[in-house]
């Protein structure tokens, strides 16, 4: 490797760990508990939860034909 492709990729290497030293961070506890919050904020529209209306369910399994 060159020692300008070696620079050019120290510059990328320094300019990834910049962006990585500027993300904001927050604590694992405050996440989890916000994480909480929103889970129990909208169970009510979670499907897995309250489950789907048999009419407007695309997944149902199709209807055969009661003549056959």
């Amino acid at each position: 490797m060159s020692s300008s492709a070696s620079a050019s990729a120290l510059q990328r290497l320094v300019e990834q760990l910049k962006l990585e030293a500027s993300v904001e961070r927050i604590k694992v506890l405050q996440a989890a508990a916000e994480l909480q919050q929103y889970c129990m904020q909208n169970a009510c529209k979670d499907a897995l939860l309250v489950g789907i209306p048999a009419g407007s369910n695309p997944f149902r399994e199709p209807r055969s034909c009661a003549l056959l």
